[in-house]
Order: structure tokens, then C-alpha cells, then sequence
């Protein structure tokens, strides 16, 4: 049931063809706010934002490449000017993590991409945000989607090494617009199906043992924290942290030995 907490906000989702991108787009839609989702895969993002609209959202959906130097720039002031600006920024985008990806494996260009989405693009978006936030005088908020795994290594170095970039990113950027009474913060989920990991067979079952509240967790978990973190009923006076949002799965060692 909706309660309008984001009521007259218009928000930007990258990611939000699938997963936990497209869970937060939804809930956003749901609260009362107008949205452009944002991803790479066309078809099924234009297909979220289709089935919002005929729910009676007010939402629209733009394809961007955020791997590239233009991508960001680009998708921010496309997504600005049909908004009419934008009060509420989501980075949920990343590239798909390839376990096979090690230390010894991962490619140059991986590399390149995996921090080019999540840390590039991710400050570049915020970057642009809080430029016009300011300019317009709006309380804006910001939300990025980082990962357990901005901590603690999981032998995918692009992925942890991005992630924890995008962890001490959040901190700059609530220091810095923060006296402009703009709000940053950060969601690490744990193990969500859909969320960017294989969801199938013994991994699974393994994954649900090691999660204190005895369950998987899913896009909407996590949607309903980032509503959380992005209404000013729940969170007015937080910026610059990470909630994890993981069933307590960070409290136990979930992570196979190495194998290199």
C-alpha cells in the first residue's frame, strides 16, 4: 500500500531493467514520485517502464551506455530535461561479475568497465546532481548501490575494488553538499536473487544456511530501504553511511576459500 512518501519527487534509476534497480524503480513509482529508468538492456528496461505506466505511473525510460566517457553526462541531462530536474538520483547499474573473473584472470577491459559503471559514472551522475540541486535550490537525495563486498574481498577485484571506491565516494559527496542540505547514502545488499549472482543449486542453499534470518532476500528488501533512506519522514538527518540490507548474512565467513 502506497503512503506518497516521495510525493512530487522526480527520480533517475540506472540499472532498472532488472534486479534490485528495477525493484527500487518500482517503489519509487509506487510512493508517488515520477521516474526514468535507466539501462544498457533496452528491451527489458523498456518492458519495467511499459508495465509501470499501465499501472498509472508516471515514468519513462532512457537506454544509456555509462561504460563510455559521454554515457553519464549524456543520461543526466536527457533524464533532467524531461523531468524538469531531478530531486532524487538511484546508481544501481553494473556490469554483470563473472565468477571465473579472479585475480589472475580478469581482463583489462573487465577491469576498465566494472569501475568505468559503478565508480565513474557513479560520480559523474551524483557530480551533476548536486550541481543542479544547488543551482535550483533542491533538497535533493542520492542513493548508490554498493556491495558486503566494498570490505570484504570476494577474489573479483574489479568488482570489490569498485565497490569500495563507491563507498568512500558516498562519504565525499555527503560532505560536500551536505551544508546544502542534500542527502547521500549507500544500500549493501547481501544475497539477492536477481541481484547480480547465480541464483541456482548448492550455492543457494549454502547462501541461505550462512544468512541469520534463514532466507534469501529479494529486490523488494531492498526497495523499501532505499524509499527509506530517500523520504525525509525516516531519514532527514542521515547522509554519508552504508545500511546493509543483507539478513545478517555479513555476521557469518559465506565465502569459499580461494581456488586460484
Amino acid at each position: 500500500m502506497s503512503s506518497n512518501l516521495l510525493e512530487g519527487d522526480t527520480a533517475l534509476v540506472t540499472g532498472a531493467a532488472s534486479g534490485i534497480g528495477r525493484g527500487i524503480a518500482l517503489q519509487l513509482a509506487h510512493e508517488g514520485a515520477r521516474v526514468i529508468l535507466s539501462d544498457s538492456n533496452t528491451s527489458d528496461g523498456q518492458q519495467a517502464s511499459d508495465q509501470l505506466r499501465d499501472q498509472g505511473h508516471d515514468v519513462d525510460f532512457i537506454d544509456a551506455d555509462l561504460s563510455t566517457k559521454e554515457g553519464p553526462g549524456e543520461l543526466f541531462r536527457k533524464a533532467s530535461e524531461r523531468l524538469g530536474g531531478i530531486s532524487v538520483l538511484v546508481h544501481c547499474a553494473s556490469p554483470p561479475r563473472r565468477e571465473a573473473d579472479n585475480v589472475l584472470a580478469v581482463e583489462d577491459e573487465t577491469w576498465d568497465q566494472m569501475l568505468a559503471v559503478n565508480l565513474r559514472a557513479g560520480f559523474i551522475l551524483a557530480r551533476e546532481a548536486g550541481r543542479e540541486m544547488i543551482a535550483r535550490n533542491i533538497r535533493g537525495r542520492m542513493l548508490i548501490i554498493t556491495s558486503l563486498h566494498a570490505e570484504t574481498p570476494r577474489n573479483l577485484p574489479h568488482y570489490s575494488a569498485a565497490k569500495a571506491g563507491q563507498t568512500m565516494t558516498v562519504k565525499e559527496l555527503a560532505k560536500a553538499f551536505g551544508p546544502h542540505g542534500i542527502r547521500i547514502n549507500a544500500i549493501a545488499p547481501g544475497a539477492i536473487p536477481g541481484g547480480g549472482f547465480d541464483a541456482t543449486g548448492a550455492g543457494i542453499e549454502r547462501l541461505t544456511r550462512c544468512t541469520s534470518l534463514g532466507r534469501l532476500g529479494t529486490p523488494a528488501d531492498v526497495a523499501n530501504m532505499a524509499v527509506a533512506l530517500l523520504c525525509d519522514r525516516f531519514s532527514s538527518y542521515v547522509t554519508g553511511t552504508t545500511v546493509a540490507v543483507d539478513g545478517g548474512i555479513a555476521l557469518h565467513n559465506w565465502i569459499e576459500p580461494v581456488e586460484l
